[in-house]
């Protein structure tokens, strides 16, 4: 039996152009997984390796990092969500930088994101095998920040950003037999997450009503900082190669500079290629 070999995409906003830079280096010199897991950008970004297009993820967000029907407090404060929901996740890829469905539903690659139940403060990996608006708002749950976004429902349940109840999906992939993992991280090594400083907001804000939810955003730091162990210990046994920056990328979560995105995608393709023979070595 063949072992199944995944790729791992942490989130992390605008940090997940480092991965993006990444992945398209990978298509170039025509590396295929089994299986992809993303959560939040690592989702938004890395249906792009399912559908094949290289370069998509970097040239939309420079496109319209100044375009206020995308990304601004306006549409915060007019709809709730920081990224406008239906310009950034239906628009966008149906008018102006189409995402090529037809291309992604034929890929034999599993690709799967992670949300988080609002409710339950729990997981929830949802295997997206067709293109389109349910597809796309599915990777819109995984990628809404809390106080920054409207809870997503989908499937009878309330989903945000897949990152408060499971940052680094490695261990999800281990059980679903995936043996051999490239780890995309948007942290360097090194780097200990402490608590979020906004838990006291969110304990005023309408996500006081799901305390389960605000318990887990209490406790991610810890979730977190033990993913970044299980990283470590699975690239210490020849389990997994990890990418990550060499420092902290020069980037926020939010960026309106396209010449910050152009930098921080170049030192993912910089890594992506420095990594390369580790990569096709642990694939092989």
């Amino acid at each position: 039996m063949c072992m199944k070999t995944g790729l791992v995409l942490e989130g992390g906003a605008m940090r997940g152009l480092f991965s993006a830079g990444v992945m398209d280096v990978l298509m170039q010199h025509g590396v295929r997984f089994d299986g992809i897991v993303g959560v939040s950008a690592g989702a938004a970004f890395g249906c792009n390796y399912k559908s094949g297009q290289m370069g998509r993820a970097l040239r939309y967000n420079q496109r319209f990092a100044r375009d206020k029907r995308y990304c601004s407090l306006r549409s915060l404060l007019c709809t709730g969500d920081l990224f406008n929901a239906r310009f950034c996740y239906h628009v966008v890829p149906s008018e102006y930088d189409l995402f090529d469905n037809e291309t992604f539903e034929q890929d034999p690659t599993a690709f799967y994101v992670v949300c988080t139940d609002v409710q339950t403060g729990k997981p929830v990996y949802k295997q997206l095998t067709y293109g389109g608006d349910e597809a796309y708002e599915w990777i819109r749950a995984s990628a809404s920040m809390p106080l920054c976004a409207r809870p997503v429902a989908l499937d009878s349940r309330l989903l945000l950003d897949g990152g408060i109840s499971d940052s680094i999906p490695l261990a999800f992939f281990q059980r679903m037999g995936y043996e051999r993992n490239l780890v995309v991280l948007t942290q360097p090594e090194g780097y200990v997450k402490h608590h979020n400083r906004f838990l006291p907001l969110m304990r005023l804000s309408a996500l006081r009503k799901y305390p389960n939810f605000i318990e887990a955003v209490a406790r991610r730091h810890e979730m977190y900082n033990a993913q970044l162990e299980l990283v470590r210990e699975a690239e210490r046994q020849g389990l997994a190669v990890v990418i990550r920056p060499p420092q902290p990328l020069p980037i926020g979560h939010i960026c309106h500079d396209p010449a910050a995105m152009q930098r921080v995608y170049e030192m993912g393709r910089d890594e992506a290629s420095s990594s390369m023979s580790k990569v096709l070595s642990i694939l092989s």
